[in-house]
């Protein structure tokens, strides 16, 4: 029997049905979240067969695509086990070789994801750390090669500042994680000298990818946000609010060199949204200075007497061909070169 559509419904039907609505879509997520996990586990346990074959017998590379050729024959519905695939599994049991696998985060990501992880980095604990983030943050196979083609969580946190002077310990660290340096700016497409009002011009027009380098959490509020003060105007580069952390993001620009005038002028603006926007439930005001150039030892001195909680970090967003890239030094090379570095304190290796 066919139910009209204009048929009179009972008091409840429609919130029922959005009910239930919520109910099927979570359980087929679940669902595929099983299947997905199995599949993990499977391809798993086959690289951890080959691989101690290949340790114990010396297996080459032509009896993996014999052992490829056979299972293909006993499942021929089967996608997934082509020697180059089945190589892959090998690779990933030698990487994740504890168990049970299915309780580690890479076991909850598509199998794309781990051919990634696999193909552009070397170390473990890369890798471990890049599958736990893709899986708090969903990133999507492509997302998930570009934040590791732009080392995102390598800079993440690496920003000079003053938070563990000036906030509690557990929010310092919480704050810092939102400071990376250098933010890598190459989507905008831009090279040479710019003025720092078209710098903001191009980071507003793509705010989408500007919002996917800050990271996670950062909501836009807006550009030169104005503030009067006593008939005094005052505007802010560009103003965020970070939900995960439920604070206020001051970030302000500057295509030059790092000066300590810069830190102050931040300083003041902290303190004017603090006064201004935030509320009772907010946590406090964080301000982020992002220069072309920065002397670290300045920075450091330009903070330690703030009375808000800053950060300052450097950008990049020349495009460079890779070999170019590869040849010319880092930032903690060029530190240490010119001496700014602290004692001790050397570029990492």
């Amino acid at each position: 029997m066919t139910v009209s559509r204009d048929v009179d419904l009972p008091g409840g039907y429609a919130h029922l049905l959005k009910e239930l609505k919520k109910t099927v879509r979570g359980a087929r997520t679940r669902a595929l979240r099983t299947v997905n996990i199995q599949l993990i586990e499977l391809y798993w346990s086959i690289g951890r067969g080959v691989l101690k074959e290949q340790r114990d017998q010396g297996w080459g590379s032509g009896v993996i695509r014999r052992l490829s050729e056979d299972l293909r024959a006993e499942f021929p519905d089967m996608k997934g086990l082509s020697a180059r695939n089945i190589q892959y599994m090998t690779t990933f049991a030698g990487a994740w070789h504890n168990s049970p696998i299915a309780q580690q985060p890479v076991a909850q990501l598509p199998w794309g994801h781990i051919t990634v992880l696999l193909d552009k980095l070397t170390e473990q604990e890369s890798r471990l750390s890049y599958a736990a983030a893709a899986v708090e943050h969903g990133w999507s196979r492509n997302v998930l090669l570009n934040m590791i083609m732009n080392r995102t969580l390598e800079r993440t946190g690496t920003a000079p500042s003053n938070f563990t002077q000036q906030l509690v310990a557990q929010d310092s660290e919480l704050a810092q994680q939102i400071a990376k340096d250098p933010y890598n700016f190459e989507f905008l497409g831009l090279s040479g000298a710019v003025a720092e009002r078209d710098l903001e011009l191009a980071l507003t027009s793509r705010i989408t990818e500007t919002l996917r380098e800050l990271g996670p959490g950062f909501s836009f509020v807006g550009r030169q946000v104005h503030f009067d003060v006593d008939g005094d105007d005052y505007f802010i580069d560009m103003l965020f609010f970070h939900m995960d952390q439920n604070r206020y993001v001051v970030i302000e620009l500057k295509t030059g060199k790092f000066q300590p005038e810069y830190a102050g002028k931040l300083n003041f603006y902290v303190a004017l949204v603090d006064d201004m926007l935030r509320r009772e439930h907010h946590n406090e005001t964080i301000g982020i200075l992002i220069c072309g150039t920065k002397n670290d030892r300045s920075v450091r001195y330009s903070l330690g007497r703030s009375s808000s909680p800053m950060a300052v970090a450097a950008y990049t967003y020349d495009k460079l061909p890779a070999d170019e890239k590869r040849a010319l030094p880092n930032e903690g090379h060029v530190v240490a070169a010119l001496e700014w570095a602290e004692p001790g304190e050397g570029p990492e290796e």
